[in-house]
């Protein structure tokens, strides 16, 4: 998926918050995304780290059922330190997530 062409980063506006689920297993990397963006107001962006291949499938149906907005999934710059890949044979994964408008959890 290429970078959304509606998301500029803006110097003046914080970083982006990370949400690093590197060496975490399914559904671990959504779970502790869905945390974080219920964190979050509306509209702003979360950045997940993962390596779970799983996650390239879930990480995306979780935002088109939860309405939140998938920007990019890419493969992850080289990490270093707290966000360095738990297996360097499992490449890391960067997802951009809009948090979408409040709606009610199902039920």
């Amino acid at each position: 998926m290429p970078p959304a062409a509606d998301f500029e980063p803006d110097p003046n506006r914080r970083a982006v918050p990370v949400c690093d689920a590197l060496g975490l297993l399914c559904p671990l990397p959504v779970l502790r995304a869905r945390k974080r963006l219920l964190a979050l107001a509306p509209g702003m962006v979360l950045e997940v780290l993962a390596d779970d291949p799983m996650a390239r499938i879930d990480l995306p149906h979780f935002c088109a059922e939860a309405g939140h907005h998938l920007l990019e999934a890419a493969p992850a710059p080289q990490a270093a330190g707290a966000h360095a890949p738990a297996d360097p044979a499992r490449p890391a994964w960067r997802y951009l997530i809009r948090r979408g408008a409040d709606r009610p959890e199902p039920g």
